[in-house]
This record gives structure tokens, sequence and C-alpha cells, in this order.
């Protein structure tokens, strides 16, 4: 099977939504993870984003064309939606009715993994939809500015979602290891025992992990309480690179002052110091990181930087 894999936006200046993350940003993450693990199935994958455009009609013109010049057998189209911070869920778009008989495997995957079920709905008006040749989808992952959304987001499970639904075939690529600040890329599980045990994270029994580099129920009920503390998807799979980005986030013990910082790094400093980890520097979390500093003989002033981050990972 051949697929046209459009990555959404991502070339200006047709550029995505913003929200609580950037759709840019989780278009480019899926995309290369659906192409990565279609080619490992063994299906050939016709990447259809241009590399420039000069208008947003010359860049969803370009796209059609790649995938007609191509002859791919499918087309789908990544995206994530935006509206009012409230909506949430995924809808697939699809025009012909082999379009709509593509879309709903892959609807069905991936709101297994908790999204709420916006439904297949009529593509048609959708430029990339009518102007490709052959049965096309559009996908709409879930809402970039829904807390609930982002909250359940895991690129490696929304991407292993499509390819599933797509193909009917799980699928695994090798993990695109994101460096810590040290630029180690070792996604190991040894290292992972190391860096969950160095960042305080116990199984769920409360124990620190032997850094045996086996993956057994004690590592996996850690990666999944480490998930839920900074708000992934808690899958407990070690190999996910969305929770090595997290890890590696945190590991990389940038400066934290005021509402600069927010996400992942804030939800895992509130754990530790002991605020509600909601991810959102506010009164609450200030006074809990100047009392942790003032316990620890530091300069109670709320900045996170290198000696406060001496004091809580080393």
């Amino acid at each position: 099977m051949k697929f046209g894999i459009d990555i959404g936006h991502n070339c200006p200046p047709d550029t995505g939504a913003r929200g609580i993350k950037v759709e840019d940003n989780l278009t480019v993450e899926i995309g290369n993870k659906v192409i990565a693990k279609l080619k490992s199935l063994g299906h050939e994958v016709i990447p259809c984003k241009p590399a420039s455009a000069s208008t947003v009609g010359q860049s969803l013109g370009r796209r059609c064309d790649t995938a007609n010049r191509n002859k791919v057998d499918i087309f789908v189209s990544i995206h994530f939606n935006a509206f009012n911070g409230q909506a949430n869920g995924t809808e697939i778009f699809a025009q012909s009715d082999a379009g709509r008989k593509i879309a709903k495997p892959v609807l069905d995957e991936i709101i297994k993994l908790g999204f709420f079920n916006r439904g297949v709905k009529n593509g048609s008006h959708l430029y990339v939809i009518r102007n490709t040749n052959m049965p096309g989808i559009l996908i709409e992952c879930c809402f970039i500015d829904s807390a609930k959304d982002m909250q359940l987001y895991d690129g490696e499970a929304m991407a292993s979602a499509i390819v599933k639904g797509l193909t009917g075939k799980v699928a695994s690529a090798p993990v695109n290891a994101v460096p810590d600040a040290s630029g180690n890329k070792d996604t190991s599980i040894l290292r992972l025992q190391k860096t969950l045990n160095q960042l305080k994270i116990t199984d769920k029994n409360g124990k620190t992990l032997d850094e045996d580099g086996i993956t057994g129920p004690a590592t996996t009920s850690a990666v999944e309480k480490f998930q839920k503390l900074v708000g992934i998807l808690p899958t407990g799979m070690a190999t996910s690179s969305t929770t090595w980005t997290a890890l590696n986030e945190i590991l990389a013990k940038r400066v934290v002052q005021g509402t600069h910082t927010s996400g992942v790094v804030i939800r895992y400093l509130q754990f530790r110091v002991g605020a509600t980890p909601d991810g959102i520097y506010g009164p609450q979390t200030e006074g809990a990181i100047k009392k942790f500093q003032q316990q620890n003989g530091l300069t109670a002033d709320g900045i996170v930087g290198a000696m406060t981050w001496q004091k809580l990972i080393g």
C-alpha cells in the first residue's frame, strides 16, 4: 500500500493553531511517527508537506499535487483542533464512501485512548480532501486548547492508533530519543530506572526501583505514576518517546521563574515541594518552592535555579 502522509501546516505562512500546545509541533511529532510505523510494516510512504510556499493556498495545492503525482492509494492529513478551551475529542473528515470506510477504524482506535468521539464528518469543504484523486481523510486528533485532551495526549499512542486504524496492524518504530542536558540519548530501561530514582519516582508500593535493566511490574508502575504526575497518557510504556521527552525536559534543569514556565516541569516541581500538581505557577506553588528553599538553606526567592535543582535532583 502506498500512503500519502500530509503533516498539517508547518509551511509559513501556512501555520497551525496555538493553545496549551502548538499544532505545528504536534503534527510533526505524529506525522513522523506515523511515517516510521507505516514503513516498519512494509508500506511505501510519500510525505506530502511542501518545503515552502508563498501562500496558504499554494501550500495546500502542493500537498495535493504531491499525492496525485505519486498516485498514492490513501491520502492522510494530520491536524489538531482548537476552539474555545471547552470543546474536546477527535473527529475525522472524509468525502467519499471509500474515505469514510478508511476513517472509521482510525477514529475507533483513537477513541480507545479516551478521547471523546466527535464522529466521521463530511470533508467536502476541505481543500486537501476535495483536490486529491484518491480516498483521503483529514484527522483532527484532538483539541490543543483542551486541558482534558492534553492530559490524555501521548504522541506514541496517538500515532500507533492511527497506523492500526489504517492497516489493522500494530506497528513499532525506533524511539527518537530526545537528549538530556548532557546530550545523553540513551533510552535503555536501565537509564529509565536510574532517572526515575533520581527524580524520586517510586513504584506502586512506594519503593525505589531496582536498577536491573528489566521492565517488570515495579518499573511499569513507576512509569505510569510519572506519566500521571506530569499529565501525559498513563500507559506505563517504558519506550514511550513522550515519556522520555518529559523526563529529559526535567533533567535539563532550566531556570523556572514565575509564570514563564508551565506544564511538565511545573507539575514535577509541584510534586516535589508539596503543591497541587496542576502545571501552573501560582501563589501556592511559589509559596511551596520558597518553603522548600528555606528548609534547604537556600535563598527563598521562588526561583528554581541551579542550587534549587541541585537540592531537588542533584
